[in-house]
């Protein structure tokens, strides 16, 4: 698999993560002649158009049929196919909840399945396809493995690296175009180990998809207060990087930050691993409030829920100051 360069990065991070997708799809067919994508009539979104030009063989578009996706998927697996399959994360893990459950959970087939634009990034489409629920639910089923990148250049190598294993993947893509770097150069992804972007003293900031862009401007914020935090992109939520959390927490406040329901998702797992041990330092979870978010653009929400790098530097000194 090709180097990821400045000039591709700068690429992918324009055309945002899914884009990434399907020129990372692109990339992995010249390797695996057994590849095979499926997509719910979203080739465009999946960024699939160029693949579908290239490899017509290799896609399968089974119409706006969630459901049946995960079936054909399965199908498809189990003739031995290297299958991906893309939707909306809005109905990947909801709408096909039980297909993914037996066929991907039960059934041990190594279905890759990519949840498109997920949090609030088409959040102009309203509630039905605002997605807050997705790793609560893809974590909760047994044999999953869920990812979550932090960029465009990590989606790449998220995509690659899913495709290289034998397990059932939920990949959760957040963001639109033009999609802020994190990555600025490749790098070893592996799956299950979360990368330590900064070193701090006083807070340890876990931080997963779109958020680990805004907590790396976050960190910048505290420093200026005399606050030294520690920058964890934890791109894997299942398998959990535990130990690298562990060896974390000799901080006073442990913050996690998600682009997603404050319940069940990255800070639901980090509360879980907490709840386990006597002594910890006080856990402040940053994502979005439990309720149905109105329609409206992606910076209109992130503001309204307090997910700006302004309100969210507020929301960690205050409650650090009470630590203290």
């Amino acid at each position: 698999m090709k180097t990821l360069t400045p000039s591709n990065i700068k690429m992918y991070s324009r055309l945002g993560t899914c884009g990434t997708l399907g020129m990372a799809l692109g990339d992995i067919a010249e390797e695996i002649p057994e590849l095979a994508v499926v997509t719910a009539d979203l080739c465009f979104y999946s960024g699939l158009d160029r693949f579908k030009k290239k490899y017509p063989e290799k896609l399968y578009n089974v119409g706006i049929a969630e459901q049946n996706l995960i079936g054909v998927a399965a199908g498809l697996a189990k003739e031995g196919f290297d299958t991906f399959a893309t939707t909306y994360a809005s109905f990947a893990v909801t709408r096909a909840l039980d297909q993914v459950r037996v066929n991907m959970g039960y059934m041990k087939l190594p279905i890759k399945l990519i949840g498109l634009t997920s949090g609030f990034s088409v959040g102009i489409l309203g509630a039905t396809h605002i997605c807050i629920e997705d790793i609560a639910i893809a974590r909760s089923i047994p044999n999953m493995v869920v990812l979550s990148p932090a960029d465009s250049t990590e989606t790449y190598r998220a995509v690659v690296a899913a495709a290289n294993i034998k397990k059932p993947v939920y990949i959760r893509l957040t963001g639109g175009m033009n999609q802020p770097v994190v990555y600025k150069e490749d790098f070893d992804y592996q799956i299950g180990k979360a990368n330590i972007l900064k070193e701090g003293n006083d807070i340890t900031i876990i931080a997963t998809g779109t958020m680990v862009y805004v907590a790396d401007k976050v960190v910048e914020k505290l420093e200026k207060e005399n606050i030294s935090a520690t920058l964890i992109d934890m791109h894997t939520i299942k398998p959990l990087d535990e130990e690298c959390i562990k060896a974390h927490m000799k901080c006073r406040l442990l913050v996690t930050m998600e682009e997603h329901s404050v319940i069940g998702g990255l800070g639901g797992a980090v509360a879980e691993l907490l709840a386990a041990r006597e002594c910890h330092p006080r856990l402040l979870k940053i994502g979005i409030a439990d309720e149905y978010a109105h329609a409206g653009s992606y910076e209109y929400l992130l503001e309204k829920y307090g997910l700006t790098v302004e309100k969210i530097t507020e929301n960690i000194i205050k409650t650090y100051k009470e630590v203290v």
